[in-house]
């Protein structure tokens, strides 16, 4: 069987289960850039202080699952 033929017996298999097919796309963590973003990024939280409106807001909304 060609690949062709696997990979589309593959696809209508999952469509009978009532899937479909999706591509994303994700930041690629080998990039310089993004390690530099992410440093960035990481120096904003850690110079911003204990507290926060902000996160004072996502304490309050978020779902507390360890109760």
């Amino acid at each position: 069987m060609a690949v062709r033929d696997r990979v589309n017996a593959y696809g209508a298999r999952m469509r009978a289960q009532g899937l479909c097919p999706a591509q994303i796309w994700v930041p690629d963590v080998r990039s310089p850039d993004f390690a530099a973003e992410a440093h960035r990024q990481s120096a904003l939280v850690a110079a911003a202080g204990g507290t926060s409106d902000d996160m004072d807001f996502v304490e309050a909304i978020s779902d507390d699952r360890d109760a």
